[in-house]
């Protein structure tokens, strides 16, 4: 734990939440509670995870981080 009002400790939060809505909230333009809820779990799966780079990863997405992992282990 670090102290109240570090603002270092949701940097990977506050990361996350800023690309989702510059590139998913912002521009669909959801207008209903059930767009978000039939939406964002596409956007999450389909873009952040399977095609999105992510620089804490040797700028590999999620998807392909892990089946180098699956790779290197077997």
């Amino acid at each position: 734990m670090s102290a109240v009002g570090n603002p270092y400790d949701n940097a990977q939060a506050e990361s996350f939440m800023k690309t989702l809505k510059v590139e998913e909230i912002y521009l669909a333009g959801y207008e209903t509670f059930a767009d978000v809820t039939s939406r964002l779990p596409v956007f999450l799966e389909d873009v952040y995870n399977a095609r999105r780079m992510h620089s804490s990863l040797g700028y590999l997405s999620p998807t392909q981080f892990e089946d180098r992992l699956v790779q290197q282990a077997a």
